[in-house]
């Protein structure tokens, strides 16, 4: 079987995926979390409040997410009385991200999707893996052999820009070990590329595409942050920014169609809102959580922390939105991946890739679970509700000001 091709004995329709909000809400009965449902009752999407357990509309102080995390006084107002729509398990109980009242969706609407490229030493190392691999996974791990000593101990503590990155690069470039990876995961330019289009991306519970031309893939599990128009930091989430790596090794110039394809981006459950028991240092020390399960028994575990992130945060998101380049509907920004699997699953030598059925979680307690199923591309619903579709169905429900 050739790697990243669906196993014959795992076609059809995959079981669905029951979930409830014990399997996704996060530890903390604290947290204050946001996002965004599609309620039937209402007729169409509405940022939410989630709190203990139960879902309340917010559309009366904003008709978007994006409009609602700009608002200044929102922790206050969110502690008024706000209507009902019902409890979580209500948007989740009939399986896949839906339910008796409607369904989750990813808690971001006309934000940009970014992402940051090469935050981690470890999947810095997987990128230039794969640009000398060019897309092969059969030679990845003779590749990664060769560089694992020398990239990992040169990496290892660098601050991306000062001297000391400068005096490794170098050295690198002498040794003809030099990389466009290592340019962007160690020089002073953070790599920030767009994910998906603003309403592209999909919620917990929901299948996430993989194309089905790839034979290398891997899950991305990471942080989220919500970014207001002005360049605020007001929460996070997770993500996962689904990847080829055998299109981005063939050609960075492949990274859009490496990265961005239909259901590619999954974001949720819900944004936690930064407030007193939760902020931005709170990120910084996230442990992160990931599970693969495939229909083959194949199963993989790891977790990893962002503590080990090689950037700040803070200067990603400043390299993103800044008086040079504005967002002014906000921004969703996925900080980087902290790990890229490369366990053996088809064959020696093979590494790691998808098949179609896979369960992907990523879990962290202070932001919960984001739970998906891999499917092809082709084969998930096609992405037709965009930024004219919200606009026209706000307008019909008399919720625009």
């Amino acid at each position: 079987m050739v790697a990243g091709t669906a196993n014959p004995d795992n076609q059809g329709t995959p079981m669905p995926l029951h979930l409830s909000a014990a399997d996704i809400l996060p530890a903390d009965p604290a947290a204050l979390l946001v996002g965004r449902v599609w309620s039937d009752a209402a007729g169409g999407p509405c940022p939410v409040l989630c709190r203990d357990g139960e879902i309340y509309d917010l559309t009366a102080l904003s008709p978007t997410l994006s409009g609602l995390l700009d608002r200044n006084d929102l922790i206050q107002a969110l502690s008024d009385p706000h209507p009902h729509l019902g409890p979580v398990d209500a948007f989740l109980n009939l399986g896949d991200g839906t339910g008796r009242h409607g369904r989750l969706l990813a808690p971001c609407d006309l934000q940009a999707i970014k992402a940051a490229g090469v935050t981690f030493d470890g999947s810095m190392i997987e990128r230039v893996i794969e640009e000398r691999a060019k897309g092969d996974p059969a030679r990845a791990e003779a590749i990664r052999a060769d560089l694992a000593g020398i990239l990992g101990g040169s990496l290892r503590g660098i601050t991306p820009g000062s001297d000391a990155a400068a005096a490794v690069k170098a050295r690198l470039q002498a040794a003809g070990m030099w990389s466009q990876y290592l340019e962007v995961g160690i020089g002073p330019d953070a790599e920030v590329f767009t994910k998906a289009p603003p309403m592209a991306a999909v919620g917990c519970g929901a299948e996430i595409g993989v194309h089905a031309k790839s034979a290398w893939n891997n899950p991305e599990p990471e942080v989220v942050l919500a970014v207001t128009s002005t360049g605020r930091i007001c929460g996070a989430t997770l993500g996962n920014d689904v990847n080829l790596r055998d299109v981005e090794g063939r050609s960075a110039l492949l990274l859009g169609k490496a990265k961005d394809n239909n259901a590619s981006a999954a974001i949720g459950p819900f944004i936690r809102l930064f407030d007193d028991g939760f902020d931005l240092a709170a990120v910084e020390r996230l442990h992160v959580g990931l599970e693969v399960r495939g229909a083959d028994g194949f199963v993989l575990q790891d977790h990893s922390d962002m503590g080990q992130i090689s950037r700040a945060p803070a200067d990603i998101v400043a390299q993103t939105l800044n008086r040079s380049h504005q967002y002014p509907d906000g921004v969703m920004l996925y900080l980087g991946t902290m790990f890229a699997p490369t366990r053996d699953r088809d064959g020696p030598g093979l590494g790691f890739t998808h098949h179609w059925g896979d369960r992907v979680t990523i879990a962290s307690d202070h932001l919960g679970k984001l739970v998906n199923t891999v499917q092809p591309c082709d084969q998930v619903a096609p992405w037709t509700f965009g930024s004219r579709a919200l606009m026209e169905n706000l307008a019909r429900r008399g919720v625009l000001a």
